[in-house]
C-alpha cells in the first residue's frame, strides 16, 4: 500500500525546513502567560527510569496536587506517564481525574518481544487504571516493509485496549510512538503515522525517549502534517504528542508553533496534543514566573 499516494501528502524536505524557519522567527510571540500556561496543560509528565518506586512516584503524583493550592493559577498536566506497574499508585494518589492516568506498554521501548506478550500487558494497564496507553510502533516489521505486520499489532492491541476499557464502563486513549529518529526520512514518518491512524490511534507520538534522536522539529512537522491530510480524507481527528529532548520553555514553545501552523490553534489542547516530558515543568513555571523556579 502506498500510503503517501492514498493520501495525497508527500514530505519536502526543502519546504518544511522554511516553514519551519518561519514558526523559529515568531516565537518570541508565544512567551506569554497563557501560551506557557497552555504549554503547561498539555505536559504528560512523565517518569520511566529503572529505579523508579512507589514512593518516588507517589511523590512526583503529590508535587502536582500540591499544584492546587500553592500555585493555584496554573492549570493541572494533563497526565503523569509511568510504566504499567504503577498505575495503580499514580490513579489512587492524584488529585483529579483530570490528572489522567498515561503508562507505556508493548514492551517498551524496544517492542521486540511477542505480539501476545505486548497485548496482555496493553490489557494488564487498563485494568491497573490507564486511562492512556502509549505503545511503540514495531520497527522490526515496519523497516522490512511489512506494514501489513506493523498495522496488525496496533489494531491487536487497540481492540484489547478497547474491550478491557469497556468492559470498565470508560474510554482509553491509545497513543503510537513511531520511533522516528529511527525511520531515517521523512517519508518513512509520514508512511508510519498514516499506518498508525489507519491501525487506530487516537494519537501519533515522535519518540520513546530512549534513543539517540527522540523529538524533532522536522518530525513534528510531517506527523502534523499526515494528521491533518488524514482529517481531510476520513474526518477522524488524531492527536499529536512529542517526546523526548524537550527540556525548556523555547521547546515547548516551538513544537507549540508548529502545531498552531498545521493544524490550527483549536487543536492545539490537550484532547488532542501532548508534550511527554520530564523536565519542562520547571522551565515553564520559571519562564512564567520570572524567576528560577524548582517545584519538580
Amino acid at each position: 500500500m502506498d500510503y503517501l499516494e492514498k493520501y495525497g501528502y508527500a514530505p519536502v524536505d526543502a519546504q518544511i525546513a522554511s516553514s519551519l524557519q518561519a514558526v523559529a522567527s515568531s516565537l518570541d510571540a508565544l512567551a506569554t502567560p497563557d501560551v506557557l500556561k497552555k504549554c503547561f496543560s498539555l505536559m504528560d509528565l512523565t517518569t520511566l527510569k529503572s529505579n523508579d518506586t512507589v514512593a518516588s512516584v507517589s511523590k512526583l503524583v503529590d508535587k502536582v496536587s500540591r499544584l492546587q493550592t500553592e500555585y493555584p493559577s496554573y492549570p493541572l498536566p494533563a497526565s503523569v506517564c509511568v510504566y504499567p506497574n504503577f498505575a495503580p499508585v499514580v490513579r489512587e494518589r492524584r488529585c483529579s481525574p483530570e490528572l489522567h492516568v498515561t503508562t507505556v506498554a508493548s514492551c517498551f521501548p524496544s517492542a521486540q518481544s511477542f505480539l501476545e506478550v505486548k497485548v496482555r500487558e496493553c490489557e494488564l494497564a487498563v485494568r491497573a487504571g490507564a486511562d492512556e496507553v502509549d505503545i511503540v510502533l514495531a520497527l522490526n516489521a515496519f523497516l522490512a516493509g511489512d506494514y501489513a505486520a506493523a498495522s496488525n499489532e496496533i489494531v491487536q492491541m487497540k481492540q484489547a485496549i478497547d474491550a478491557e476499557a469497556a468492559r470498565q464502563g470508560r474510554r482509553v486513549v491509545l497513543k503510537v510512538i513511531l520511533e522516528t529518529g529511527l525511520l531515517a526520512s521523512t517519508e518513512n514518518i509520514a508512511r508510519a503515522s498514516f499506518l498508525a491512524m489507519e491501525a487506530g490511534a487516537d494519537f501519533i507520538k515522535t519518540s520513546t525517549g530512549k534513543v539517540e534522536v527522540n523529538a524533532t522539529p522536522e518530525a513534528a512537522w510531517v506527523m502534523c502534517e499526515c494528521i491533518k491530510a488524514f482529517y481531510a480524507k476520513t474526518g477522524r481527528k488524531v492527536g499529536f504528542k512529542a517526546a523526548g529532548g524537550i527540556s525548556n520553555d523555547r521547546d515547548a514553545r516551538l513544537y507549540y508553533g508548529i502545531g498552531a501552523a498545521v493544524l490550527g490553534e483549536d487543536w492545539v489542547e490537550k484532547d488532542h496534543f501532548r508534550f511527554g516530558v520530564s523536565r519542562l515543568g520547571n522551565s515553564l513555571m520559571s519562564a512564567i514566573e520570572q524567576k528560577e523556579v524548582k517545584f519538580f
